[in-house]
């Protein structure tokens, strides 16, 4: 499923007061870093990640790599911030706009 424009809006405006629940380091994107977001899109829906100054790789791929395993949407990469969007399963709270 891929997000419209408009839900893109939507959600950034809920994000917006969140803070971040993971930081991606040095080490860059591992397993263990995708599981935890896996989670915690399960129990959140909407989760924000920081990028820390010391990680060279580039944002959006890293962004990319996060979405892809945890089979989730990036809704935003602004600044070292990233934003992610999944439906979850049994806690879900976020209604989206339709089209």
């Amino acid at each position: 499923m891929s997000l419209t424009g408009k839900q893109k809006r939507f959600l950034r405006r809920e994000a917006h007061s969140l803070k971040p629940v993971f930081q991606v380091g040095k080490a860059g994107v591992n397993d263990n870093l995708i599981k935890q977001t896996a989670d915690a899109l399960e129990a959140r829906e909407l989760i924000k990640v920081n990028i820390l100054q010391n990680n060279m790789e580039d944002k959006h791929q890293t962004a990319e790599q996060i979405a892809r395993g945890a089979q989730a949407e990036v809704v935003q990469v602004i600044g070292n911030t990233m934003i992610f969007y999944k439906e979850s399963k049994e806690n879900k709270s976020i209604e989206l706009p339709r089209n």
